[in-house]
Formats: C-alpha cells, sequence, structure tokens
C-alpha cells in the first residue's frame, strides 16, 4: 500500500514537471544560454523574472517601449524603417568605424566641408563650423585631415522645424568624401518630430560618429558618440558670462530649497513627470510652476488644473527663482535634454536630474556626481526629502563645481565643440590623453594639454593636490633686440645681477637683433651657464616659444634694457613659488572701459590697481610657453609679430583666461619707474610714439576677436617684504636692497 502511494506521488510529481517545463516555468542551462547567444546575435531576448533584489532597470521613454499601448502613433513599418536608420551604425566603436591611419602622419585635423551655393545655414550651425576653423585643429586640406564635419547643417532634424534641411540623404550620400561616414563627426540638437520625438536623424549617418544632444544611453555608443548639452541659438559663440556665484555663503542656503518653471504637456512623450510635479509643489521652499498656455490649440486640450496652474505661474519671476534657490530640477521634455541643465549650472543652482535614460553631456569626462544630483522619475516624491538630506559642506561642493564645468566646458559654442574635439582627440591620441583629474578641476581639459607632459607635477595647477612644490630655480630668458657695441650696457649690467641670485640655474640670451651674434668673449663670465640662442625668424612670439633647454618650472622673462637688482630677483621668485599659476613681476599695467568710445582702455598711469604685469620683468611657469605656442591660434600671434608689439599683453590675457586670477605685483626700487620709462635708446619700444596706440588696438582685438570677452581681472595686492620700511634696523631686513635708492 505505501509503495503504491510513493509510485503514485513519484508520478504526480513528474507530470508536474514535464508540465512545467512545456509551459516554459522551468528553463534547462542550455536553454538559458541559447537564449543568451540568441541576444548576442541581436534577437531581442525575453525579460526573466526580476528578483526585488536586483537594481532597478532604466526607466525607457514611452516611445521606445514594445507594448501597444505606447506604440499608438508608430506603425510597424514606420518602426522598422526607425530602427534601422538610428541602430544601422550601433556596434560602432572606434577601433571598427574610426580609421586611425588618417591621424598619422600629421596629427589631428579637421577639415570642414566647403558650403555649397544655395544651402541655408542655421546661426548656431554657423558658429560651430566657425569655431573649427578659427581653431588650431583646422585644416583646409582634405588631405590632411583626421576628422571630417558637414557643411550641410544637421542640426534640427524636426521635419516641423523651419530650419530643416529637405533631401539630405541624397546631399550626403554624393560626398565624394563620405565614405559611409568613416571618420565624419555629425552634430545635432533636435531629432524626431511630434508626437513621438524619435531619435532619428532622417538619413543613414553610417560610421559617423555623433556629437548629439539628448542622446539617450540605449542610442548612445559609448567612447565613440559624444553626448552635447542643448542649447539655444541665443548661446554666445566665444566667451560667455561668467557663473554667477559671486561669493561662497555659509551655510550655502538660499530662499528656495527646490524650483521649476516652465512648460507642462498635456498629452504625448514627456507630459508624465510635468504633469506631476504639482504633488511636490508646496509654494513655500518647493516651487515648481507649470503651464499649458504654449502651442497654437492649447485650449482644446486644457484640463481642470490648467487655469490654476497657469495663474500660479505668472506670479513668479524665472531669473529671480533661478539665482536664489539651491537647487533647481530639470526634467525631461519633449526630448531627453533641456535649456533648464545649462541654465541651472550658470546660476550655481544644482541640478536635480529627472530625465531617465538621458547620457549626460560629456559624460565620458565629467563626473557628474559632484555638481548634480541624479534622481528618479519614477521617486518623483522622495525628490525634496532627498535635497533637504544632503549636508550644507556637500551642497558647497556641488555649486562650486556648477562654476568651474560652466566656465570650463559650457559658458559658449567655441567650448563645447571645443570640448568635443579634445574629447575625440584624446581617443586618436590615447597615449597623451587627460586624466580624469584633469578633467574635473581647474583649470579644465582646455587648458591642461596632455601633449607638454604625462605628468601632472609639470604643469603649475596641481601642486597642492600631489603636495608637491616646484623646482626651486628658474631659468631667465633675456629678450636682446639692441646690438653689443659697448661692455655699458645695460644687457651686461642685468645679467650680471641676475647671475648672482641663489636661485638662477641658467640664463637664455634669446639673440632677436638683425645683426650677427656677438663672439662668446663679449659676454661676462658667470656663475651660471648663459646660453645664447638666435631667435626663430626674428619676431616677438619667439620668446614665448617652449625651448627645450629650459629645464627649470620657473621661468624669468626679461628685456634687454630692465634695471634689476640681484635682491629684487630674489624676493620675486620667492613670491612666484607661492603661486606658480600666476604671472609674479614688476612693470604693471591696467585696463579700463571707456564709455564714450565704448572699447576698452589701456593705462599706464601709475594707480590704485591693475590688471597685467608685463613680462619685460616677470616670472611665470614654463607651461605657459607652451600654451601660448600651441593653443593660441596663428593668426593672434602673427598679429603680435607684424606689429612687433603687445606679446606681453597676449600672454597676461592667456594667463588669465587660464587661471581667472589677476597678476601679482611685487614691490620694487623707486627708480625702477624712470629708469623703464626713461630709456632714450633707439631700441627701446617705450619711445616709440605708435607704440601706446598699438597696444590699446591690440587689446581690444584680443578680447572681441578671439577670447569673446575680457579675461584680466583687477587687483589692488601689491606683496612686500617682511619688515619693508618698518622702522627697525635694515641689518634686520631679509631684502634690503629694495629700500634703497
Amino acid at each position: 500500500m505505501q509503495a503504491k502511494k510513493r509510485y503514485l506521488i513519484l508520478l504526480s510529481a513528474g507530470a508536474c514537471l514535464v508540465l512545467l517545463f512545456y509551459l516554459g516555468g522551468v528553463q534547462l542551462p542550455a536553454a538559458s544560454r541559447s537564449r543568451h547567444d540568441r541576444s548576442r546575435n541581436g534577437h531581442r531576448p525575453e525579460q526573466p523574472w526580476p528578483h526585488f533584489s536586483d537594481p532597478l532597470h532604466l526607466f525607457l521613454p514611452w516611445d521606445q517601449t514594445d507594448t501597444t499601448d505606447y506604440n499608438l502613433h508608430i506603425s510597424p513599418r514606420q518602426k522598422r524603417d526607425i530602427n534601422t536608420s538610428v541602430y544601422k551604425g550601433k556596434r560602432c566603436r572606434m577601433d571598427s568605424c574610426f580609421d586611425f591611419s588618417l591621424c598619422r602622419k600629421n596629427g589631428f585635423k579637421v577639415y570642414v566641408y566647403p558650403q555649397q551655393k544655395g544651402e541655408k545655414i542655421s546661426e548656431s550651425y554657423q558658429n560651430i563650423l566657425s569655431t573649427i576653423e578659427g581653431s588650431r585643429f583646422y585644416t583646409s586640406d582634405p588631405g590632411q585631415a583626421c576628422l571630417f564635419v558637414l557643411s550641410l547643417d544637421t542640426l534640427d532634424r524636426d521635419q516641423l522645424s523651419p530650419q530643416y534641411v529637405h533631401n539630405l540623404k541624397t546631399k550626403v550620400q554624393n560626398l565624394p568624401l563620405w565614405n559611409d561616414g568613416r571618420n565624419h563627426l555629425i552634430f545635432n540638437l533636435y531629432s524626431g518630430t511630434w508626437p513621438d520625438y524619435t531619435e532619428d536623424l532622417g538619413f543613414d549617418i553610417g560610421q559617423a560618429m555623433l556629437a548629439k544632444a539628448s542622446i539617450s544611453t540605449e542610442n548612445f555608443r559609448p567612447n565613440f558618440d559624444v553626448s552635447i548639452p542643448l542649447f539655444s541659438k541665443e548661446h554666445p559663440r566665444t566667451g560667455g558670462e561668467r557663473g554667477y556665484l559671486k561669493y561662497n555663503s555659509i551655510p550655502p542656503f538660499r530662499k528656495y530649497m527646490l524650483v521649476f518653471k516652465g512648460k507642462r504637456y498635456l498629452t504625448g512623450i514627456g507630459s508624465d513627470t510635468r504633469n506631476a510635479l504639482y504633488h511636490v509643489h508646496n509654494a513655500e521652499d518647493v516651487v515648481l510652476l507649470t503651464t499649458c498656455k504654449h502651442g497654437k490649440d492649447w485650449q482644446k486640450h486644457k484640463d481642470a488644473r490648467c487655469d490654476k496652474d497657469n495663474a500660479e505661474y505668472d506670479k513668479y519671476d524665472y531669473k529671480e527663482m533661478l539665482h536664489n534657490s539651491t537647487f533647481c530640477l530639470v526634467p525631461r521634455g519633449r526630448r531627453l535634454g533641456s535649456f533648464r541643465f545649462l541654465e541651472a549650472l550658470q546660476a550655481a543652482c544644482v541640478p536635480v536630474m529627472l530625465s531617465n535614460g538621458w547620457e549626460l553631456p560629456f559624460s565620458e569626462i565629467i563626473d557628474w556626481n559632484t555638481a548634480a544630483v541624479i534622481g528618479d522619475e519614477r521617486l518623483l516624491l522622495q525628490i525634496p526629502t532627498t535635497v533637504r538630506s544632503i549636508h550644507q559642506d556637500k551642497i558647497l561642493s556641488l555649486r562650486q563645481q556648477t562654476q568651474f564645468l560652466w566656465e570650463a566646458y559650457f559658458s559658449s559654442v567655441e567650448k563645447i565643440v571645443l570640448t568635443t574635439l579634445e574629447i575625440i582627440q584624446d581617443r586618436v591620441l590615447e597615449h597623451a590623453s587627460r586624466s580624469s583629474l584633469m578633467w574635473n578641476s581647474h583649470p579644465g581639459g582646455l587648458f591642461a594639454l596632455p601633449q607638454y607632459s604625462g605628468y601632472l607635477g609639470d604643469f603649475p595647477f596641481y601642486y597642492d593636490t600631489l603636495g608637491i612644490r616646484p623646482y626651486p630655480k628658474f631659468t631667465a630668458v633675456i629678450h636682446a633686440v639692441s646690438p653689443l657695441v659697448s661692455q655699458s650696457q645695460p644687457i651686461l649690467k642685468l645679467l650680471a645681477a641676475v647671475a648672482k641670485s641663489q636661485y638662477c640655474a641658467q640664463i637664455i640670451v634669446l639673440w632677436n637683433c638683425d645683426k650677427p651674434l656677438p663672439a662668446k668673449h663679449r659676454w661676462p663670465a658667470t656663475s651660471v651657464p648663459v646660453i645664447v640662442i638666435e631667435g626663430e625668424n626674428k619676431v616677438m612670439s619667439s620668446r614665448f616659444l617652449p625651448y627645450e633647454i629650459i629645464v627649470t618650472d620657473a621661468v624669468l622673462s626679461l628685456d634687454e634694457d630692465t634695471v634689476l637688482s640681484t635682491t629684487e630677483v630674489d624676493f620675486a621668485f620667492t613670491v612666484w613659488q607661492s603661486f606658480p599659476e600666476r604671472i609674479v613681476g614688476y612693470p604693471a599695467r591696467s585696463h579700463f572701459w571707456d564709455s564714450n568710445k565704448e572699447r576698452w582702455g589701456y593705462t599706464s598711469k601709475w594707480t590704485n590697481d591693475y590688471s597685467m604685469v608685463l613680462t619685460g620683468a616677470a616670472i611665470y611657469h614654463r607651461y605657459y610657453h607652451f600654451l601660448y605656442t600651441n593653443y593660441l591660434p596663428t593668426s593672434l600671434k602673427s598679429m603680435v609679430d607684424q606689429l612687433a608689439n603687445c606679446e606681453d599683453i597676449l600672454m597676461n590675457f592667456l594667463v588669465s583666461a587660464v587661471t581667472k586670477l589677476p597678476p601679482i605685483k611685487v614691490t620694487q626700487k623707486k627708480q625702477y619707474k624712470e629708469t623703464m620709462m626713461g630709456q632714450s635708446s633707439r631700441a627701446s619700444r617705450w619711445a616709440d610714439p605708435d607704440h601706446f596706440a598699438q597696444r590699446q588696438t591690440c587689446m581690444n582685438k584680443f578680447a572681441s576677436c578671439w577670447f569673446g570677452a575680457m579675461p584680466l581681472v583687477h587687483s589692488q595686492m601689491r606683496l612686500d617684504p617682511v619688515l619693508f620700511k618698518d622702522q627697525v634696523s635694515i641689518l634686520r631686513k631679509k631684502y634690503r636692497d629694495i629700500e634703497r635708492l
């Protein structure tokens, strides 16, 4: 009897197992492996039941799911066409869809196709092309190019937009260098159209890379595409405004904790999150405002909340909210990206991202966890509690990082485009690419060129981070333009005084005179090496070339007619060691805005502030020689060389643009001003009556044509030796010679 029961139990269990297996409830390991293999071959795998301990999957926009409820507006044929267009090159990576051999001979050069007659180009796309053509990457010879950029406007691929370019597919395919998009970069801000707003560009991009706004993590090809921010047509081409954080308030809280003001979509994609914001709004420290009043037929679709929302919306000023809030909500719109993102960054309002599936701008290089709060659309009701729990130290850190990122990468079209190109260059020249620290700390990746060195300690910006100090010696570079005819010339006295400095490692005389080099015995004997080299092409910019014989971190730049004592040299170098990223020196100048002439003015008057320290007697880091030579456009350096003037102003512009700080003036002998300005030598530039007018013209061209803004920063600080002018014995003073006439 018991045996029969056991047989029945076994038979029942076996039948149950067969039934479960037939219905798919139990899967053998082989089946699991084959399903995995199918997914790798391009077939979509069946989704197993999730475990509650598993992390939540990314939320997909409604138009990207496979349920029929979400695809009411897309027919099967349309969906098939879209998938074919968007995903054809989805497997592309640098090693499979990029020809590195084009970059080996001439380096990373970018070619822009010539503009075709009759083709309309939006202002934003023209700004992008102008930035590339004005950059150090540009080449007009396609045979030298590593990367190609279309002159056809691909920014707006919304078919309802007036900027939409028709027949783009045919036009692109007819380009002689297209080569299925290989080594091409396509810029795009808007893709798809109402009501679905897919990421389809309307033409086959082949193997081209995308620099795209609002790109989803699903369609983003890591280390191949570049996610860029959505920016408006008013976004400045160069320069751009600085961030709005003028000072750090402690504690870092503002009037509002969390704000948002924008459109509310009543139907279609992007409507869910914004429609739910009213649940969180409390009209006190959490102010989330939406309006239905947009579009031609908004009244046809208005719901019961529209009138109330519209009335509340009109009560608040957006800029006032933006500048007085600790956090700014950045929910998705019709597309994943939003203008609110850049607006929040500039305002030092920490962005709270609510756009599931958005590949954040420049995510390859920027650590967004240090500047933003990444939220989840499905957890909207938890957002207020989350931001209130963030410690004030963290808030201050987040806010400061928003300002750094805004000014380093996002404040102008130029910076967005150059950042995109630098990211691609780092992939191409992987042996000389930037570290995460260089991208995410001051001064940023655009000013830290890895071609200079692979060691962070060779740059002037990372000494504190690394816990090291610059090399305790300097190299003096004396710019000589006059023939050596007498042993009493100022250059020889200067050379002797500098050589006596305890910090001097070597002296380089840059001979930019038309006369032949003097014989070796004409130079005085010194305790340090004196190296005389011929200037390249005898031009002014040659004084800032990155000469390999400069082995010290510090460079003491001197004009031939400068008069300095050994004590003054020692003191200036001691000061520089505490400020290695800045220019430290003696002759100071200033700029001002002339409201009558509506231009910048230049003055050499001794006033209570200054914004430049001239390189006729200044110390700075040798990296700025490399940056001056390799970063600045050829047009600016050519202008300086043609005028034989303004090279010192251009160097001050460059260093202030990098550091966002003024130079440092050190105290000097009383006779110094009269000596510098009173030289009667024919070679002295100060004797030229056109010299001052040229310098004023230079300054305005630098500010308007390339830098896009005035980078110079005023200062009222002068550093003197301790005990300077104090009523104590002169013997107690370390730099006593500075007080003597």
